[in-house]
């Protein structure tokens, strides 16, 4: 019998056709939630004048939903490490395509808000399970451009949504957003016929034959048996501590509360900026085509702050980025606050997508990376769920600020002070107490 690392042979392995389909389905999964989390925005101003409702009120949805959001990140972000990664996501698939379909054919608000509530928690939960997958199976050297890469899909999902609102919403409604999130339901079959199981689960319960079935498809020429040792009782042990309590452990507390203010800050910045940029930019004289289209532009800079950003990662350290990607945005909200020339604006928006939703999908795979690999999820998913907080406070206070008599773009100078607070939390974060995965090269095992 021949012992196996499975952290090693994943850690090691070379990018195939079995990544290739891990990441399309999890690009997929999140194009779908960068989808639902846009339409919101894009549809708020006929949605608004559709159901008769104020900004404050429109704000307040938002601000439930986000809730909702929150409750889902801990609810099944917490239990996919007990029912399975694959199950959980099949989960928040099924809840965000269905309720979030239901919900464009509401006829008043309080309907449309139950709706969206429901539909919330499949979308909370999503996104940590999609990073512990992407992460566990990705070969570590590339491991955060990877994930970063995936997470285009979420702008990818943003970007399509304000087309959609550019040139169909003016004359189809803004239902049809909604109606379009049917199909995730439609492709599960597909999802739960192809998609794999996390290596940790059936390490966990000794499923041996899955293991090895795994670990052949990421590396083809390891010839992994179901009788191999797959070291059960060393990764069995690490799993005997309560998991939230490990998020504390080993002189890790300052770095998870570091995390937990940082996410919450740019949770508050994305919340905010994704329910109200388009209104803002009516407000400022901008008309709703033109509006949608600083949306797009700001999708599109989220996708160059997470590809660009998971090189610089490479080249110079996951933190430094991130501290320089928060100062950055700081400054790209001051900007916005006073600018008034539209290329201007064009290219000061993209620049803050790369730095906030940018920011945070490099963010994301560092924290997880940060703990050890049986807790990975339980790690992020409080960190989110705790982050939720700040997007809850947005939309509100931000309506607020817009029913003032401020002028509306000055409503940007208030993401600032979130901004600098995230870069503050990462310089505090301390690495040298971090679990960070670190792979050797190894020989191939021969068997015994």
């Amino acid at each position: 019998m021949r012992t196996v690392q499975t952290t090693q042979v994943l850690g090691n392995s070379k990018f195939n056709k079995f990544h290739l389909l891990i990441f399309l389905w999890c690009f997929f999964a999140i194009a779908f939630d960068g989808f639902d989390v846009a339409i919101y925005g894009i549809g708020l101003p006929l949605m608004m004048e559709d159901f008769g409702i104020s900004r404050v009120e429109a704000g307040a949805i938002s601000s439930y939903t986000l809730v909702s959001t929150m409750v889902g990140t801990f609810l099944l972000g917490s239990i996919s490490d007990l029912i399975g990664r694959k199950k959980a996501i099949a989960i928040c698939l099924a809840l965000f395509s269905i309720f979030t379909f239901l919900a464009g054919f509401t006829q008043n608000a309080t309907l449309f808000m139950v709706m969206r509530v429901i539909a919330a928690l499949g979308l909370g939960g999503i996104m940590p399970i999609l990073v512990a997958m992407m992460g566990e199976y990705s070969p570590v050297k590339k491991r955060a451009l990877t994930i970063a890469t995936m997470y285009c899909g979420y702008s990818i999902g943003a970007i399509i949504a304000s087309l959609i609102g550019m040139f169909l919403m003016e004359m189809l409604g803004w239902r049809l957003l909604y109606w379009i999130s049917i199909i995730p339901l439609l492709a599960l079959p597909w999802f739960l016929k192809q998609f794999p199981e996390s290596v940790s689960y059936y390490l966990l319960r000794k499923k041996g034959d899955k293991i090895a079935e795994i670990l052949n498809k990421v590396d083809p020429d390891g010839n992994y048996q179901g009788t191999d040792n797959f070291e059960y009782d060393t990764f069995t042990e690490g799993t005997k501590e309560s998991p939230i309590k490990k998020v504390f452990s080993n002189k890790r507390t300052s770095s998870t509360l570091a995390f937990w203010i940082a996410v919450t800050c740019s949770m508050l910045v994305i919340s905010g900026l994704t329910t109200w940029l388009p209104q803002i930019m009516v407000d400022s004289g901008h008309g709703l085509t033109s509006s949608l289209s600083f949306n797009l532009m700001l999708a599109v800079g989220q996708i160059s702050g997470s590809i660009f950003g998971g090189i610089l990662v490479g080249r110079l350290g996951h933190r430094f980025v991130l501290i320089a990607m928060f100062f950055t945005g700081a400054l790209c909200f001051v900007l916005l606050s006073v600018t008034t020339n539209s290329l201007l604006l064009y290219f000061i928006i993209t620049l803050t997508g790369a730095c906030t939703v940018g920011t945070q999908n490099l963010v994301n795979p560092y924290i997880s990376e940060f703990y050890p690999r049986e807790i990975r999820t339980t790690g992020l998913s409080i960190a989110v769920g705790v982050g939720r907080i700040g997007g809850i406070m947005a939309p509100v206070a931000i309506a607020l600020l817009l029913t003032s008599n401020l002028d509306p773009q000055h409503a940007f100078m208030a993401f600032a002070i979130p901004s600098l607070l995230g870069a503050i939390s990462f310089i505090t974060v301390r690495e040298k107490h971090a679990s960070f995965d670190q792979v050797v090269s190894v020989k191939k095992p021969k068997i015994a």
